[in-house]
């Protein structure tokens, strides 16, 4: 099974995304996550995954053309902006989507901050395990 996560930058909730939907599926699913455009994996995104046990350190940032050649089960987009501005992408692949909001526009103190990317990945990873419950693990 193939799932694809797609964001605007693939910096941040696809990454995040990328990262839950891994650990949850564990052997049962090969994760990919890609951006319309390629803006670096995000050190907050980083930081507020380790802090939550998940290393996603060397996830690279991806741009969606990459993957055409990947036959996919499951297309997840986590913004609006991806979702309207993909290009054509050819996939079977069923389509899910839910407009997390984007913690790298959070502005304040770094701890501020970080309080909104946390609470970004809470709700992320909540949507991870449901999808996975659901759509990929059948124990």
């Amino acid at each position: 099974m193939n799932i694809l996560i797609l964001c605007t930058g693939n910096s941040c909730r696809s990454q995040i995304a990328e990262g839950y939907l891994k650990h949850f599926a564990k052997e049962h699913a090969n994760v990919y996550s890609a951006g319309i455009e390629t803006h670096g994996v995000n050190p907050r995104a980083i930081a507020t995954m380790q802090e939550d046990g998940i290393d996603i350190s060397k996830h690279t940032s991806n741009h969606v053309d990459e993957y055409t050649s990947i036959d996919f089960d499951y297309m997840i987009t986590v913004c609006d902006h991806a979702k309207e501005n993909c290009p054509y992408f050819p996939t079977q692949a069923q389509k899910f989507h839910y407009n997390f909001p984007d913690p790298a526009k959070a502005q304040g103190t770094e701890e501020e901050i970080m309080a909104q990317f946390r609470e970004v990945r809470e709700m992320i990873k909540n949507y991870a395990q449901n999808f996975v419950a659901t759509y990929v693990k059948k124990d």
